[in-house]
């Protein structure tokens, strides 16, 4: 806008300047003719210079309409009616930072915080987020399981350490195992949930067995499975603290575990051909059991720790295993074998593990999973051959938001001990209703 009264400045000075040069003139003896041109020339002149000023007004004008339309936006109109009024000072409108705190008023409804922990990639079996008040999660799963495993087993007696007299049993072990559960969860309030986890399992064994010192060259295989819904599960899982940005998330859990699965006593074993004095059986079950047998009870702790961009977990359990009295296992011909009173061994379990959020829809874990497994007893002893087991797992786990309320969840574990399945591949589909 300054360049434009400039134009205007410029177009007066040259009209002054035509008006100054009529009246001094040109020299009294100049001819009509040439004074009559020059005033012509210089008349020429002026419409162009008063064109150029109309041209010139009409883009002020609208300089000074915008100007005014941009002044109201910004709340400047407001200060020029202060001032009318001998008012002098900042508006209104562009003072609100540094308006008092106690004349601030707050508008509308603040946002609710959200003490619930962050959403990590799922790599064990208990969530680490929980479920919100009133909210319901169906969470359908799918889980294979591979491990193999070689074992030499002596039947016979030995007279020196270097000689044995009876036979050297090879046999490798190759297992697969499918669980698809169903798992249904419902938030209590903003802290407390429970759970109930039905799972239906299907298992296949192969046995590879050749007795070295029979004789024989060939292989034997024997295969068995079986199939049938497995042990059903019922926890609660509560929030202890209210946790934050680098502050920890505590949930105390409490999972309790039924025998709904096919017990391993329940299956017929043809353990009567495969006794000392006896070595033409198999020694295995001719079906495979889907439950445990026993009543279990775990309470666990979790930790959740929000270090943005990172989420950092862990959890500590101990599973006890309820001993079974006046315990009998079936055998071929419909006998049965009378073992009295079982008990398992107690697991000490821990893990942990970091996930990514990698972007608003996608995260990605890492983890790692031990448990320490005790010997059973069998009437107060130990059972021979019964040793302390140890189970490690690494897992890698991604998770990916399909819809505001549906998540596809996978999770990879590798064993990293004999006794740990090889693999496990674990997928997971929760929506929350």
């Amino acid at each position: 806008m300054t360049q434009k009264l400039r134009y205007v400045g410029y177009a007066s000075c040259s009209a002054l300047l035509l008006v100054s040069a009529i009246v001094q003139g040109a020299p009294v003896n100049d001819s009509q003719e040439e004074l009559s041109a020059r005033l012509e020339s210089m008349k020429q002149q002026l419409a162009e210079q008063k064109e150029l000023l109309e041209t010139l007004k009409r883009t002020v004008a609208e300089q000074r309409a915008s100007l005014r339309e941009v002044r109201h936006t910004v709340g400047i109109d407001v200060l020029d009616k202060q001032r009318g009024a001998g008012k002098v000072g900042v508006p209104e409108a562009l003072n609100l930072a540094h308006a008092e705190p106690q004349n601030a008023k707050p508008v509308g409804q603040a946002p609710v915080q959200d003490n619930r922990p962050p959403e990590v990639a799922p790599l064990f079996e208990q969530p680490g987020v929980l479920t919100p008040k009133g909210k319901y999660v169906l969470e359908p799963s799918l889980q294979f399981g591979y491990s193999s495993s070689n074992r030499v087993a002596l039947v016979g007696y030995t007279i020196i350490p270097a000689l044995l007299i009876g036979l050297i049993d090879v046999r490798e072990f190759k297992r697969n195992t499918f669980t698809a559960a169903l798992t249904g969860r419902f938030g209590i309030n903003n802290r407390l949930e429970v759970e109930a986890r039905v799972p239906y399992v299907y298992r296949s064994d192969s046995a590879i067995s050749r007795e070295i010192n029979a004789g024989s060259a060939s292989e034997r295989v024997f295969d068995t499975s079986g199939r049938s819904i497995g042990d059903i599960e019922l926890a609660a899982r509560y929030q202890l603290n209210d946790g934050g940005v680098d502050k920890p998330f505590y949930i105390g859990g409490l999972r309790f575990k039924s025998r709904t699965g096919k017990d391993p006593f329940e299956v017929v074993s043809d353990c009567v051909t495969r006794c000392v004095g006896n070595t033409t059986g198999t020694g295995l079950p001719t079906a495979l059991p889907t439950g445990s047998g026993f009543y279990s009870l775990q309470p666990s702790l979790t930790m959740l720790y929000p270090s943005d961009p990172a989420v950092f977990f862990g959890s500590v359990s101990y599973l006890h295993n309820f001993k079974r009295n006046d315990v009998s296992r079936k055998v071929l011909n419909g006998a049965e074998e009378f073992l009295g009173t079982i008990e398992p061994g107690d697991a000490v379990g821990f893990n942990f593990g970091m996930g990514l959020a990698l972007n608003e829809k996608s995260s990605f874990s890492i983890g790692y999973d031990h448990s320490s497994i005790g010997r059973t007893k069998q009437e107060g002893k130990t059972v021979p051959g019964s040793v302390r087991t140890q189970l490690a797992t690494l897992l890698v786990g991604y998770s990916y938001r399909l819809t505001e309320k549906t998540t596809l969840s996978i999770s990879v574990g590798a064993g990293l001990t004999r006794d740990t399945p090889d693999v496990s591949l674990t997928v997971r589909l929760p929506m929350t209703f």
